[in-house]
């Protein structure tokens, strides 16, 4: 099942019925029960598309790939490095990521990433329990401003400029588990990064026992699983699009500050 998100008189979840048809649904995606297709249909191509789940906490694990350690000149720790990304980061398909003023960063990269959305409240929860607590996936760009990381003693500005995180299309809750799944990233047709979640040094399983021992995960919380080798400069004008076999194709855009987001 994909569940989307869209403005209508309101922000309004539903459920894709096919490429351009949506059902409504009158609560959220956590407690969906009964035919879930027994709402009204609006034509997605109708809507202004929103981010696919209205997170509390966007979660990022760097260093989760060992080859993007390597070009970033990273150690890979013993527990996975973690920081939180401001909702403000949340950027739709379709949308566009604003650039920082060039006076600010004026070396901003792509992160292409599978996203895991949690379902219902998780705390101390086992790995072997982990898909137990999550509601689906979706694919996710941790937009990083590569020397404001560098500059700054951690790394939150870096990574939390408004609209650095676009997430989308929607929220795939059929995702396979058990495969490895493909992430890939083009800018501008021109292909960047490619690997499998069979790469992650620390697999979603153990993310979630090890997150969940310190911290509550809520419904609607967002994991962002860690990005492959590749990451390249971004440019106002470019066309970024992020793929994860099994869910979709996220699309956005790039266009230097004083662009409407």
């Amino acid at each position: 099942m994909r569940i989307a998100r869209i403005q209508t008189d309101r922000p309004r979840y539903g459920v894709l019925v096919d490429d351009d048809t949506i059902t409504l649904i009158d609560d959220d995606p956590f407690h969906l029960d009964g035919d879930v297709l027994a709402g009204p249909t609006v034509r997605l191509s109708d809507c202004t598309p929103l981010p696919p789940i209205a997170p509390g906490k966007i979660i990022g694990i760097g260093r989760n790939y060992r080859a993007h350690a390597e070009e970033m000149s990273l150690s890979v720790g013993a527990t996975p490095s973690v920081f939180l990304k401001p909702v403000e980061t949340l950027t739709s398909h379709g949308g566009t990521v604003i650039l920082p003023p060039e006076t600010v960063s004026n070396h901003v990269e792509h992160e292409a990433e599978l996203a895991v959305v949690i379902g219902r409240k998780a705390r101390n929860v086992k790995s072997a329990q982990w898909d137990d607590y999550v509601l689906g996936f979706t694919c996710a760009n941790d937009v990083s401003a590569r020397d404001v990381q560098k500059a700054d003693p951690q790394i939150t500005r870096g990574k939390g400029f408004d609209t650095f995180c676009p997430l989308g299309p929607w929220v795939e809750t059929d995702f396979p588990r058990n495969g490895p799944s493909e992430v890939v990233c083009t800018v501008n047709g021109v292909e960047k990064q490619r690997d499998t979640t069979e790469s992650l040094i620390f697999p979603i399983p153990e993310l979630i026992e090890w997150l969940s021992s310190w911290t509550t995960l809520a419904p609607g919380d967002v994991i962002l699983t860690g990005s492959p080798s590749g990451t390249t400069k971004l440019a106002p004008g470019d066309s970024v699009e992020i793929s994860v076999s099994g869910v979709g194709t996220l699309q956005h855009f790039v266009a230097a500050t004083g662009a409407a987001p």
